[in-house]
């Protein structure tokens, strides 16, 4: 084994120490205080204490929800990064989150959708409309480009978030039940809504993981993919349907959160290399430590109230969005 594949196996193996760790914190810190031993007690063996049940009923989903959260938007991240040559690729930059979002919004409205099994339909149409109507408008007009992308991108979400808006101010109804979904958020999601999400998100992290490869040779170009057999429709296609998959469970789960799938394939890079076989592992075990610290975060800043963990994501996300574009 040679010197980068060390270098690389250490990277993704202190990634999930990393990621253990934070789920563990994730587990103990919390509005009520509990030491950590009666934690790691009550985890282990649930006694039905008033503990016991905050940390079966309400932590332990919360945690593993935002390890498929983290997951499926760090991957998303890479996936479109990989796919258009643009490291300023992200899910909620490119309006897919806010196309995923809306639609949701709207199934609530006028179809009268109030649980995450349905949302997840709704988000899944929304995502690959917002991700269709930014390539169109990004390529009206010429070729495209990195920078038309991301213009588009950001007057898609514009307007999406305009729509959301304006539906939440003439429907009452919707309103309450969209506080309720309280978007950008991991907080009072039970085992259920993991259990729902969790079939979509394993199949789009698979599917993701399965495009690795194909990737790295269109990283040379669309000419010499199809000249080293890449079907590059196929491939890029597959790509758009792995991203609507993962944003479309993600914005359902815990509404639109930015940032993520922008900062840590860039990271998960300087760690290991271009090669996509290990940035997309990477990327899908740094996002949901990230992830996870960002709801810690949000938990403990203004306690015992908490911040959104999407807030939190975007104060951190921002400065490598300025740094990158600075570039």
């Amino acid at each position: 084994m040679g010197v980068i594949s060390v270098r690389r196996f250490g990277a993704l193996l202190a990634a999930l120490a990393v990621l253990a760790l934070v789920s563990l914190l994730s587990l103990w810190i919390g509005s009520k205080g509990i030491p950590f031993g009666s934690t790691l007690s009550v985890l282990l063996h649930n006694d039905g204490s008033p503990d016991a049940v905050i940390i079966h009923d309400l932590r332990v989903p919360r945690m593993l929800l935002g390890i498929l959260v983290g997951a499926a938007l760090g991957l998303a991240g890479s996936v479109l990064q990989a796919m258009t040559g643009n490291p300023l690729a992200d899910p909620g930059l490119f309006g897919i989150n806010a196309g995923a979002s809306a639609a949701v919004v709207s199934g609530i409205a006028f179809a009268g959708v109030a649980s995450v099994s349905g949302y997840v339909w709704f988000a899944f149409a929304g995502a690959g409309l917002a991700a269709l109507l930014v390539y169109g408008a990004g390529s009206a007009g010429g070729g495209v480009t990195p920078d038309r992308i991301l213009l588009a991108g950001a007057a898609v979400t514009a307007v999406l978030i305009a729509y959301v808006s304006a539906l939440l101010m003439l429907n009452t109804a919707t309103f309450n039940q969209f506080r309720f979904w309280s978007v950008g958020s991991l907080a009072n999601r039970r085992m259920d809504v993991v259990v729902a999400l969790a079939p979509f998100i394993v199949a789009g992290i698979v599917l993701a993981l399965c495009l690795a490869r194909p990737f790295n040779v269109l990283a040379l170009g669309d000419q010499h993919g199809r000249a080293l057999g890449v079907r590059v429709g196929r491939t890029k296609a597959l790509g758009v349907v792995a991203v609507t998959v993962l944003c479309g469970a993600a914005t359902a789960a815990a509404g639109p959160i930015a940032f993520v799938g922008l900062a840590v394939p860039r990271i998960a890079r300087l760690l290991v290399g271009p090669d996509q076989r290990w940035v997309f592992p990477l990327s899908a075990v740094l996002a949901p430590a990230l992830l996870l610290l960002a709801d810690i975060v949000g938990r403990v800043l203004i306690a015992p109230e908490e911040l959104q963990v999407a807030i939190v994501t975007a104060f951190l996300g921002a400065p490598v969005f300025i740094a990158l574009v600075r570039r």
